[in-house]
């Protein structure tokens, strides 16, 4: 009766036997049943994810459209710079080199060989001092024949004065005893010859006697007059001797000349000779850079002619020693522009140069040619359209990028001048920033301020 109302309950029970945790007809363990009234987990999990998904997509798009509309509604972010009042200095940059006034260009007067060079490319040199020996050996000798002939004119000399005169005056003193004698002689013949003692022959002989003896006095007297000071002898012999001097001062010139020795005090930037070498007429051996004032000479861009002025200050430095500065004076304009450079020649003195300021060397020059003092300063780089005249600049005013036409003054270092147009505390951006339109909305991230 039971059995008969368990298979009316359950009328597939034949069917399919309940599982239950016996084992299953494969003999395998039968699972558990499910937990009625619920479904399997498996089921929810495809649901739930793809939820995730669009909630991080909508959570993603709501983002963006907030980034994109906060740019609409607070303002672009842009660095800015603000206008200040300090000092400008407006300098001209250039460079050129290390230049004495002048160079001295030394060379021998005539050809010989090199024996000798006790200096160095480099060296300081005074005065005076041996640059370079050549071979004097035939110097040396003509030197000593002009000596001698010097010793032979002077002794000449001597002998006029102390030999040919003396017998000149004694000749004279004979020649005219002889004259006196042979007076008196004509004058007895000639009255004999009167009384008719004596002949005309004896006469005549008498007259020619007297006659020779006046010609010797003349003679004596010549001889005398040419041997004292002032006569044609002494002159003779006093010229001779004075060109033997002259034979000598130039035999020692030319000795002289085989040293080669520094004109002036100064360095020496340039040696084209060596020992052994044959120095000839007109090569130039060396290069003396003489010692005093130092000079940089630098090419200035015409452009910037008007600002230059003789006296003006300025300041250098080597590129050697690029940490290092000295000050210099332009002290020379020159007048004439070179046609091709476009460029025009400065001088500059440098009254105390450093010791490492070498000839021909390259430097920088700062010339300062304006000064402003608590003047508005701006970067140059926030000014636009310089060059052409009309410049202006984009100032932050009201959250608002504005265009503001500026009048420039003063050019300095990565900054000029503003005379008007903006005031101290105002706010510019810089051209850099080429997404910025004029008019559109802008913030700024920060504060760069120029240094005055």
């Amino acid at each position: 009766m039971n059995a008969r109302l368990m298979l009316q309950e359950n009328p597939d029970a034949r069917a399919s036997p309940a599982p239950g945790p016996g084992p299953a007809a494969d003999g395998t363990a039968a699972s558990p049943p499910p937990n009625p009234g619920k479904s399997p987990p498996r089921a929810h999990w495809p649901n739930l994810g793809r939820s995730i998904k669009w909630l991080v997509v909508v959570a993603l798009a709501i983002a963006a459209l907030l980034y994109s509309t906060r740019n609409l509604l607070l303002g672009t972010p842009v660095s800015t710079v603000t206008v200040v009042r300090g000092d400008l200095v407006q300098t001209i940059v250039a460079s050129g080199r290390v230049a004495t006034p002048q160079r001295v260009a030394i060379s021998t007067e005539f050809t010989g060989r090199v024996v000798a060079i006790p200096v160095e490319e480099g060296q300081r040199v005074t005065r005076g001092q041996l640059l370079i020996q050549l071979d004097d050996n035939d110097e040396r000798a003509a030197l000593a024949q002009a000596q001698a002939g010097i010793a032979q004119a002077t002794a000449t000399l001597r002998q006029t004065q102390d030999v040919s005169l003396p017998t000149a005056e004694q000749s004279l003193r004979q020649a005219r005893a002889n004259l006196a004698q042979a007076q008196q002689q004509f004058s007895r013949v000639q009255e004999m010859t009167t009384r008719g003692a004596f002949s005309k022959s004896q006469l005549d002989d008498a007259q020619r006697n007297l006659d020779v003896a006046q010609s010797q006095v003349q003679a004596a007297q010549i001889q005398v007059r040419a041997s004292r000071s002032g006569g044609s002898a002494y002159v003779l012999a006093q010229a001779a001797l004075q060109q033997a001097e002259a034979a000598r001062q130039a035999a020692q010139a030319k000795l002289e000349a085989t040293r080669i020795v520094a004109p002036t005090d100064g360095i020496l930037i340039a040696r084209n000779i060596e020992r052994g070498d044959v120095a000839t007429l007109g090569k130039e051996l060396m290069v003396l850079a003489p010692t005093g004032l130092t000079q940089v000479v630098v090419q200035i861009d015409e452009k910037n002619l008007s600002h230059l002025s003789v006296g003006e200050a300025a300041v250098g430095s080597a590129d050697a020693y690029a940490e290092q500065r000295f000050t210099a004076i332009v002290s020379y304009i020159n007048p004439g522009i070179d046609p091709l450079r476009g460029a025009v020649e400065v001088k500059l003195d440098v009254a105390e140069p450093p010791a490492y300021l070498k000839q021909d060397m390259t430097v920088s020059i700062d010339i300062e040619v304006a000064r402003r003092d608590a003047t508005l300063i701006v970067p140059a780089a926030t000014v636009r359209d310089l060059d052409k005249g009309q410049p202006w600049v984009m100032v932050l005013r009201d959250g608002h990028a504005r265009k503001q036409a500026v009048t420039m003054g003063l050019t300095g270092t990565g900054q000029v001048e503003v005379l008007d147009g903006v005031a101290a505390g105002d706010r510019l951006i810089p051209t850099g920033a080429t997404a910025i339109r004029i008019g559109q909305r802008v913030r700024t991230t920060d504060d760069a301020r120029p240094k005055p």
